[in-house]
C-alpha cells in the first residue's frame, strides 16, 4: 500500500523551520511537516512562579493550541466553550516536559520561558512538529537573555541536549515515519517518540489503534522514531547556525 504522499516507509515529510517568524517574542519559528504548520514563541519573563521562588531554578512550561480552521472543518475555539479540552492539556503537557528535558534550568536562573505552539493548518503531527519547532525558539530565548547577562550559568551550559519528535505507525502492516492525518486516522497502531539529539528517549506516547502489537513490531517503530528524531535534531542544527 503506498503512501498518500509517495514517501518511503523511512522518510520524514519536507521539513522547514523559519526563525524570527514573529517580531514580538525572544524566540519564535515557523515549523512545517508537509502541510502541518505550527507557530512556536518563547516569552520570557523575569522571576519563577511563587512555588519554585527562592530555588535558584528557572522554569520552562508550554501551551498548545489549533486555530479553529486549522483542520477541514472548523472547531469552536476552547476559549468560546469556556473551558480547555483534555487533548489540548495532555499535549501542552507533553510539550513543556519534552523541553525541560533540554535546558539546565538552574543555569537558566530564576527566569521563566512560556512556548505557545499555535497550530496553523493541521495534516497530522501537530505534536511532534510543535516540540520540535518549540526547541529553536527556547534555544533563541536562552541567547535573548544570555546576550542581557540574565542567565545563571554559561549559555552553551544553560541548552545542554537537543530535543526534537516525530509520529511513527503501523498502517496495513508496515511500519511508517512521520504521518500525515490520512495516514494517522488509518493506523493500527499510533506512537509519538520524542528523543534528544543522540538518540536518547525523553518520551514514548504508543497505542494499539485497532488491536494489540507485538515486540518486534514496537522495536521497529521505535528504530524508526530515532531515526526521523536524528534527522530532524539536524534539520534543528542546521536552523540555528544560519
Amino acid at each position: 500500500m503506498a503512501r498518500p504522499d509517495g514517501r518511503l516507509p523511512d522518510q520524514l515529510r519536507p521539513v522547514t523551520l523559519t526563525r524570527g517568524w514573529s517580531t514580538h517574542p525572544e524566540g519564535s519559528v515557523l515549523v512545517e511537516f508537509g502541510a502541518t504548520r505550527v507557530l512556536c514563541t518563547a516569552s520570557v519573563t523575569e522571576g519563577v512562579p511563587r512555588w519554585r521562588k527562592g530555588s535558584g531554578l528557572g522554569w520552562v512550561t508550554a501551551e498548545y493550541a489549533m486555530l479553529p480552521r486549522a483542520t477541514n472543518t472548523r472547531s469552536d475555539r476552547e476559549s468560546v466553550k469556556g473551558r480547555v479540552g483534555g487533548r489540548t492539556h495532555e499535549i501542552s503537557r507533553l510539550i513543556g516536559r519534552s523541553l525541560r528535558a533540554s535546558i539546565d534550568l538552574k543555569a537558566l536562573g530564576e527566569n521563566s520561558v512560556v512556548l505557545d505552539c499555535d497550530v496553523l493548518q493541521a495534516d497530522g503531527g501537530t505534536r511532534t512538529a510543535a516540540i520540535t519547532g518549540a526547541y529553536v525558539a527556547l534555544h533563541d530565548a536562552v541567547g535573548w537573555l544570555a546576550a542581557r547577562k540574565a542567565l545563571a550559568g554559561k549559555p552553551e551550559k544553560v541548552m545542554h541536549r537537543s530535543v526534537a519528535a516525530v509520529s511513527v505507525g503501523i498502517i496495513a502492516g508496515e511500519p511508517r515515519l512521520d504521518l500525515c492525518y490520512e495516514e494517522d486516522v488509518a493506523a493500527e497502531v499510533d506512537m509519538n517518540v520524542v528523543c534528544t539529539g543522540t538518540g536518547d528517549f525523553v518520551e514514548v506516547q504508543g497505542t494499539g489503534e485497532a488491536g494489540v502489537f507485538a515486540r518486534d513490531q514496537l522495536d521497529a517503530l521505535l528504530d524508526l522514531g530515532v531515526l526521523g528524531c536524528l534527522e530532524l535534531a539536524d534539520a534543528q542544527r542546521k536552523a540555528l547556525t544560519s
